[in-house]
C-alpha cells in the first residue's frame, strides 16, 4: 500500500477538504446538540436537555408538518409529472434536444431568481396570476397570506424546479427499455395507457425508486424558498410568512442558530430533522421494493 503513496498524495486534497468542511463539522453539530452554546460564551454540557425541549416545542412540531405537507404537495406532481413528460419526449421525432434543455433549464436557475420570480408572479395585489384571474371575474387570491396556498406557492415552486431534473433521469430509463417489448405487447392489442402501466413503469420500478428517495431527501430540505419568498432575515424574523405557515424545519434550524444565537439547539434541531429524513427515507424505499416483490 505503501508504493502507492503518490497516488494517494495526488487524491489527497478532495479528502482533506471534505474532512475540514463536510465531515468535522457533521460530528461537531452533534457535539453541539448536547451543549449550550450562543457562539461566544463558553459551552455548557446539558446532557439531553435540548432534546426534551424539541419534543415540547409546538413550534418545532409546526416546522415539521410544514415541511411534510409542502414535500407531500411538491414530490407528488412532480414525480408523476416527470414520468409523464419523459414519456411523451420518448415519443417525439423532432426538436428532441430542444425539449430537453427547455424542460431542464429550471433546475439550473438560481433558487433565489425563481423564489423572487414566483413571489412577483404569486403577489396577493399585483401578482400576474391574480390579474389574469381578474381580466375573468375572479376576486384576487391571498396566495402569499392564505396558510394553505403559501403551501401551495412553495410546492410549485419546488415541482417547476425538480420536474424537469427527474424527467431527464426517467428519458434515460426509457431510452434503455428494448423497442422489442413495446411491439410484443403492440401485437398483443396493448394500448398506450395499459402499456404505460404495465411495461414501462414494472420496468422503470429501480429508477422510481431513485428517484423517490432522493426527492424525498431535496424535498425534506427546503429552506431558501420560504427564505427568499418571505423576505426573511435578520431584520424580518417573520419566517415563513403569515402564521409561520411556509416555516420549515430549516427555516426554523435557521432562526434558532443564527438568529437567535442558540447554536446548541440549533443542532438539536438538525439532528432530530435527520433522523425523521431517514424513517421516511426507509419507508419510501419499503413501499417500493414492495410493490415490486408483489
Amino acid at each position: 500500500m505503501l508504493s502507492y503513496w503518490r497516488q494517494y498524495l495526488a487524491i489527497s486534497p478532495f479528502y482533506l477538504i471534505f474532512a475540514a468542511f463536510s465531515f468535522v463539522p457533521v460530528f461537531y453539530s452533534l457535539y453541539l446538540s448536547f451543549q449550550r452554546y450562543d457562539g461566544l460564551g463558553t459551552k455548557q454540557f446539558v446532557g439531553l436537555q435540548q432534546f426534551e425541549f424539541l419534543w415540547n416545542d409546538p413550534v418545532f412540531w409546526l416546522s415539521i408538518r410544514n415541511t411534510l405537507l409542502i414535500w407531500i404537495l411538491s414530490t407528488v406532481p412532480t414525480l408523476f409529472g416527470a414520468l409523464v413528460l419523459a414519456t411523451l419526449l420518448h415519443s417525439v421525432r423532432r426538436f428532441k434536444g430542444f425539449y430537453r434543455i427547455a424542460l431542464y433549464v429550471p433546475n439550473v436557475t438560481s433558487i433565489v431568481a425563481v423564489a423572487i420570480f414566483f413571489g412577483a408572479v404569486f403577489s396577493n395585489n399585483f401578482g400576474l396570476v391574480n390579474a389574469i384571474l381578474g381580466t375573468v371575474g375572479i376576486e384576487p387570491v391571498p396566495w402569499l397570506s392564505n396558510p394553505w396556498l403559501i403551501k401551495v406557492v412553495i410546492a410549485a415552486l419546488m415541482t417547476w424546479m425538480w420536474t424537469g431534473y427527474n424527467m431527464i433521469i426517467y428519458l434515460a430509463g426509457l431510452q434503455a427499455i428494448p423497442q422489442s417489448v413495446y411491439e410484443a405487447a403492440k401485437m398483443d392489442g396493448a394500448g398506450p395507457v395499459r402499456t404505460f402501466f404495465q411495461i414501462t413503469i414494472p420496468i422503470m420500478r429501480p429508477i422510481i425508486l431513485f428517484t423517490v428517495v432522493v426527492s424525498t431527501i431535496n424535498g425534506l430540505q427546503s429552506f431558501s424558498e420560504p427564505q427568499v419568498l418571505f423576505a426573511s432575515n435578520a431584520a424580518n424574523q417573520n419566517l415563513g410568512g403569515p402564521g409561520q405557515a411556509g416555516l420549515t424545519t430549516l427555516l426554523y434550524f435557521y432562526q434558532s442558530a443564527f438568529l437567535d444565537n442558540d447554536y446548541g439547539y440549533g443542532a438539536a434541531i438538525v439532528w432530530a430533522f435527520f433522523v425523521l429524513i431517514i424513517v421516511l427515507v426507509v419507508i419510501n424505499w419499503r413501499i417500493v421494493q414492495r410493490g415490486r416483490k408483489s
